[in-house]
Formats: structure tokens, sequence, C-alpha cells
């Protein structure tokens, strides 16, 4: 009976032609890397120790200070999804929250906050559900005899 093979740790070894040979430099003109030893001619990347960060720019003002520096943009920022009170008077129902006005088109996602904004009028009793209101959507709103609710 043939015995198998046993693969193990200590059989493995790597795929032909995946490991080449280590480059000698440094080893006279035979080798092809000598003289210079693969480092072209002079300049400050063939000394020894060279290290030189990604952003130097060899001494020229760098683009980083070139460029004037503007504004500011705060870390914690809430993107509110904003709808008009005016766009809630054309939908049918009388409840609306995200899910509502996202099935009607009026916001892309379920996953940022909803403000609504004071421009236009209800018009009639509706209940809204948002993250935030406007003052003056606030008060059309409950002048129309709707109700705004703020969801957390």
């Amino acid at each position: 009976m043939a015995e198998s093979k046993r693969i193990g740790l200590d059989s493995l070894s790597p795929t032909p032609g995946s490991r080449g040979k280590r480059k000698r430099i440094g080893r006279g003109h035979g080798s092809g890397h000598g003289k210079t030893s693969g480092r072209g001619h002079k300049g400050q990347k063939s000394r020894s120790g060279a290290s030189i960060p990604a952003w130097f720019e060899g001494g020229q003002m760098p683009l980083y200070r070139r460029v004037p520096k503007r504004g500011f943009k705060p870390i914690n920022r809430r993107e509110f999804q904003v709808v008009n009170v005016g766009l809630i008077a054309g939908l049918e129902g009388s409840a609306f929250g995200p899910e509502e006005l996202k099935a009607h088109g009026l916001i892309a996602s379920l996953k940022k906050p909803v403000k609504i904004l004071g421009v236009g009028s209800a018009g009639r009793a509706v209940t809204v559900r948002a993250h935030a209101f406007s003052a003056a959507a606030r008060e059309k709103i409950e002048a129309d005899g709707g109700t705004a609710e703020l969801i957390s």
C-alpha cells in the first residue's frame, strides 16, 4: 500500500519563480549594480541617510503655505433635509413624518434629520413630525389647527 505524502507546515515551499534573488549592491561593474549602486548620479537622494518628507518641495514655499486658508467646518454639524410647509399642503393625508415625506419624494434619505421651514402655508390641519422646526413653520402649522411634533 502506497503511503500518501503528509502535508504540513514543514512541507510548504514558495511557488517557483515567486522569490527572486536579492540585489547585491556595490559589488563591482560586472554585477550591474556597481559604482553608483543604482542611486543615479549625485543629489540628495544619492547620499546615505537621505530621507525627504513627502510634502517637502526642496526649500520652495510649500503649497500648503502658498494657498490662502478660509473658513471653518464644524466637526459636529447636523445637516438637515429641509421641507417647506407649502409643499406639505399639496400632499394627501393628515399626518406626515420622515417616512411619508420620503414616500412623496420630498426628502432623499431617512438617515439624515428633517427640518420644516415656514415658506408657504399648510392651509389645513395637519400633524407634522420632524427633527426640527423653524419658528415661522411652527406658527403656520398651529395657526391652521395642526400640530408640530419633535422627533428626538
